[in-house]
């Protein structure tokens, strides 16, 4: 690659593991032969970012300054545009780009885009997520623009969903992975057509044959996949003036 090539910026460490997760899938989708060739990532992975859903629902600390703040780090050290690791955080996203002066991709409309160009005989996803991804409409918003309905868990399945994203979090996978595949086979028996993976742990506990046969769509790795395209030149890097149209210019 030559040093005009876009750089990746990550905004990370909602969760540290998550991110890793997200850097692994960059480097795995990358055709690469020499260490030259890997596309140019810079990462500001802050824990101290406040959770997201408390924010959401329960008028916790407001993550957006931390946000807005790692973002403009990644700026400052050569990133052409951003990626965030956090489904959740994406319901900042619109205050976030307004400090912003590099293009924020959005992860929920990736995914969107890709279930919809992919996989065009579903009409009804079931999503797992956390309680604040799900209560913001984030996905809901996003899946109905290409004509998609969601299936979410009932109340005890989401609370299942959060312990479990909390264990992961803590380092506890076998016990998180059986509740992640209970909650997904039963969308699957409510007419789920699709299991999507909306929070960033879930893939670090559920694999794609846990939930087979149904397809199953991990966000991270749809975010990792249009990283590469966009540090590639695959695909153009949007200036803030034609952010919103971006992703339709495959």
């Amino acid at each position: 690659m030559s040093n005009d090539e876009p750089v990746v910026g990550i905004v990370g460490g909602m969760g540290p593991e998550a991110t890793a997760d997200l850097y692994g899938k960059i480097i795995a989708g990358t055709p690469a032969a020499t260490d030259q060739l890997h596309v140019p990532v810079v990462m500001v992975a802050d824990p101290r970012i406040p959770d997201r859903s408390e924010a959401i629902l329960a008028d916790g600390e407001d993550p957006l300054p931390y946000l807005v703040r790692a973002a403009q780090r990644c700026v400052a050290a050569g990133a052409d545009f951003i990626i965030m690791p956090c489904n959740s955080a994406h319901y900042f996203l619109e205050r976030m780009q307004e400090e912003v002066e590099v293009p924020i991709i959005d992860m929920v409309e990736e995914l969107a885009r890709h279930l919809h160009d992919e996989h065009p005989e579903v009409r009804a996803a079931g999503l797992m997520a956390t309680t604040g991804t799900v209560r913001s409409g984030l996905y809901e918003r996003r899946l109905h623009e290409v004509g998609i309905d969601l299936v979410l868990p009932d109340e005890r399945d989401q609370d299942e969903i959060m312990q479990c994203i909390y264990e992961i979090k803590s380092g506890s996978r076998e016990r998180a992975r059986k509740g992640f595949d209970a909650v997904a086979r039963r969308l699957i028996q409510r007419g789920a057509q699709v299991i999507i993976a909306g929070c960033t742990e879930i893939p670090l506990g559920l694999q794609a044959g846990d939930v087979a046969p149904v397809p199953y769509l991990d966000a991270t790795l749809v975010l990792s996949r249009v990283a590469v395209g966009l540090a590639r030149g695959e695909r153009p890097v949007p200036d803030l003036h034609t952010k919103e149209s971006m992703n339709r210019e495959q």
